[in-house]
């Protein structure tokens, strides 16, 4: 008599963090974050970590030690573009190891590592850094500029830099379809 048994695969579960950069109270230097709270206001799928960093970068390293398939980062960026316009970009990262000492206390010694660039070399050097990372940007009108609330074309660019992450996360393998009306 021969025994069958059957053997359970479970499917390799895809982990896709949205992190969030920017200071709430600089006006438009926020918009990493309004668009995260924008895409919180609907479900985001299974699989689909959605993170307010704000300017903690730390946070995003801690994080990323859980391990993650991709990460999306949402944030201010000056290119010199028409404010309000959104850029979707595979950014460059330190290798830290390739760094001196005194540059290497500059790119890592803040803790809080509250731009993108130094939370995702400090990941990177800690060898938690997902093979795919993308970052949306958002041309902001003056992300030093004190307040709380984004300026008009960056404001209005905050649902297509969601759409955007909906798009990148759907093609790092989890379907994620805007919402009517959003």
């Amino acid at each position: 008599m021969r025994s069958s048994s059957t053997a359970v695969r479970s499917l390799p579960v895809v982990r896709i963090i949205v992190a969030g950069f920017g200071n709430v109270l600089r006006a438009d230097d926020g918009v990493g974050v309004g668009v995260v709270q924008h895409l919180a206001r609907h479900d985001a799928p299974d699989g689909v970590e959605l993170i307010e960093i704000g300017s903690g970068g730390i946070h995003l390293v801690q994080c990323l030690l859980d391990g993650a398939d991709a990460l999306v980062v949402v944030d201010a960026m000056s290119a010199g573009r028409t404010p309000g316009t959104v850029m979707v970009v595979r950014p460059e990262i330190t290798d830290p190891s390739t760094l001196g000492v005194h540059d290497l206390r500059d790119q890592v010694a803040d803790m809080h590592l509250a731009s993108p660039d130094r939370a995702l070399a400090v990941a990177r050097g800690l060898g938690v850094l997902p093979a795919v990372v993308w970052m949306v940007g958002i041309e902001p009108v003056d992300d030093q500029a004190w307040g709380e609330s984004l300026s008009e074309p960056v404001a209005s660019a905050v649902v297509v830099a969601a759409d955007q992450v909906r798009e990148l996360v759907s093609g790092a393998g989890i379907r994620w379809a805007s919402p009517a009306g959003s």
